[in-house]
């Protein structure tokens, strides 16, 4: 999973990025976008680990991408500075916590989206006019006209200040429209960034209205604090009242926040946790694993891991009645542990 960290400059949006993947930040490789992965921490995982005493465990992953803060002044150029973002799976937005009117930001930070989108279907809109000008087959002309009216619903939502989403496209229309690759149309959570003076602060009413997933994180702090000795950063912690660092706990609220979940595989060689897509079925979930299992797909062997967790094994899974065997249109459940059965 991608996600892209958004924000205008001055939002800490790259200490944000360094704090979340360990990564020092590369000022030349944030115009193109600088790449960090961070791991998503699961308890489940090291319970299993323990258990079974793999040679490897490999825990869900984030890609995060960050991207040039946009310009509050010079707006022209934000749309370009979007563009790195348009292949990633969702956008994190840093909000300015230690200044500033995070509302009144969030809601220009959506302007900005609004804007770089219309400025792609307009493009497409004009292409589609000059196109139709021209002699060709009914059908064809058909086809671009129809794809001319869904790209004039599309522009007056953005107009008016919303996202396709709001327009009830069919499936067929969805499809269509993919390769624009909308900004409007991704997963979206906001992430305060605060300073220590903001800890324990309400965040206001209007802003959980806005985004009710909103994130906070004393982001420079804890990448400071994190240098210290161990004894000296669990006194600060203490001092400040804070139990423990926020960025597992942040990873994680980011990685369910965008629609994620996570299934196990196990064993001697491996223990896993596979990132999926909350609805995924069994089959989606085996693509992930390799495109082979997806295709030769026979059956799911499946025991939550809450059950596995209290009986130890897989024989005594099939014991207690807690083993199942599932068809490919299972929907997988965050947790599950599941081994393919599939033909050669």
């Amino acid at each position: 999973m991608k996600v892209g960290l958004v924000g205008y400059a001055g939002s800490g949006k790259t200490t944000v990025f360094q704090w979340l993947t360990g990564v020092s930040p590369d000022p030349a490789a944030l115009q193109r976008g600088q790449v960090g992965v961070a791991r998503i921490h699961d308890p489940r995982l090291d319970w299993l680990s323990a258990h079974f005493k793999p040679k490897k465990t490999t825990p869900a992953t984030l890609e995060i991408v960050d991207t040039p803060g946009l310009l509050t002044t010079e707006r022209k150029d934000n749309p370009r500075r979007l563009a790195i973002l348009r292949e990633a799976d969702g956008l994190l937005v840093v909000l300015t916590g230690f200044s500033g009117d995070v509302v009144a930001e969030l809601k220009k930070f959506r302007e900005e989206l609004l804007f770089a989108d219309l400025e792609i279907i307009t493009n497409r809109i004009s292409r589609l006019q000059t196109q139709l000008k021209k002699p060709k087959p009914a059908k064809e002309r058909e086809a671009e006209q129809a794809e001319l009216d869904l790209m004039g619903r599309i522009a007056a939502a953005l107009e008016a200040g919303r996202s396709p989403a709001t327009l009830g496209l069919h499936e067929e229309e969805e499809k269509s429209i993919r390769s624009f690759q909308l900004l409007t149309l991704k997963s979206e959570m906001a992430l305060v960034n605060i300073g220590d003076d903001g800890i324990g602060r309400q965040l206001p009413a209007a802003l959980l209205e806005l985004a009710p997933q909103t994130l906070v994180a004393p982001v420079k702090l804890e990448l400071e604090l994190a240098e210290l000795p161990a004894a000296d950063r669990e006194a600060f912690l203490r001092e400040l009242g804070l139990a423990r660092f926020s960025r597992d706990k942040t990873l994680h609220d980011i990685f369910y926040g965008m629609g994620r979940i996570v299934f196990f595989t196990i064993g001697e060689d491996e223990c896993r946790a596979w990132p999926i897509h909350a609805g995924d079925n069994a089959q989606e979930g085996a693509g992930q694993i390799h495109t082979d299992l997806a295709e030769g797909f026979v059956r799911a062997e499946i025991v939550p891991f809450d059950d596995f967790q209290k009986v130890g094994s897989m024989k005594e899974a099939k014991a207690k009645g807690v083993y199942r065997l599932e068809s490919k249109t299972y929907v997988v459940k965050d947790g599950d542990i599941m081994h393919i059965l599939a033909n050669k």
